[in-house]
């Protein structure tokens, strides 16, 4: 990788990491264009720099909820489904999900149909759409994480699935999207602390400073794509992410794949 396509790639995942269209999906699709091999470093520099875009999360939120304990109980219990999922399928995923651009533009396009119809029927439901974070119950945290685990497919995108869930289950938009951000926490630390510590020692020291400069870049303009979506959900719903979503698998099968 030269330095190019490790901004590129940087900045494609802290823009997408939060936002309902798939941060997998669109370093894969990315990497697709930039003309790169799905090595396995490529796979653990993906997973590297979402946890650096994730980590924009402590950065904005650390006082306001990570203080909390009750949030931190939360959150770990919403965190395992999808802990039980990564441990009992990361070498399948890994090996045939990841880079596999035919399963990301499959779940993008399917994903934006979906995510099209729940906000429809999201709408009708807005009323019921009111709780916050402090009277989420431990019950509604693990169906959040439950809903999240099938985001372990690239494509698929964790943040649609969290804050649909969320929103399914009562939370107003913006407590379901903050939810969301920090349940990311867990859910990255635990990705990038396990490939990490099964790949470590193949890097090589060019290779780690690759990975520290993405970690670096995609951490930074997360942190605008944070505040970016806050500002966007005041006024919008998430159907023309869906729409964004269908509009890029079709361009991407029609004339790319």
């Amino acid at each position: 990788m030269d330095i190019f396509q490790v901004i590129i790639l940087s900045i494609v995942e802290g823009i997408t990491e939060f936002l309902p269209i798939s941060s997998t999906g669109h370093l894969i699709l990315a990497s697709h264009i930039l003309g790169l091999s799905q090595t396995d470093f490529l796979k653990s520099f993906e997973i590297a720099i979402q946890l650096g875009a994730v980590l924009s999360v402590i950065f904005l939120y650390g006082k306001s909820y990570l203080l909390k304990l009750s949030m931190i109980k939360k959150l770990v219990v919403a965190f395992i489904p999808t802990a039980l999922l990564g441990l009992l399928f990361y070498s399948f995923i890994k090996k045939n999900l990841l880079g596999n651009e035919s399963v990301v533009l499959f779940a993008l396009g399917i994903g934006g149909v979906l995510i099209i119809i729940f906000e429809l029927i999201l709408k009708k439901r807005e009323e019921e759409q009111k709780q916050n974070l402090e009277t989420l119950t431990y019950k509604q945290a693990f169906l959040v994480g439950l809903a999240q685990s099938v985001a372990i497919i690239p494509g698929v995108s964790r943040s649609a699935t969290t804050v649909l869930g969320g929103r399914f289950l009562g939370l107003s938009m913006k407590s379901a999207v903050e939810f969301s951000f920090l349940l990311a926490l867990p859910t990255m630390l635990a990705a990038t602390g396990l490939d990490l510590v099964k790949n470590w020692s193949l890097f090589t020291h060019s290779e780690i400073g690759v990975l520290f400069l993405g970690f670096i870049l995609s951490f930074t303009v997360a942190v605008f794509s944070i505040k970016f979506l806050l500002t966007f959900i005041k006024k919008y719903s998430f159907i023309s992410f869906g729409v964004y979503r269908i509009f890029i698998a079709l361009l991407f099968w029609t004339f790319l794949i």
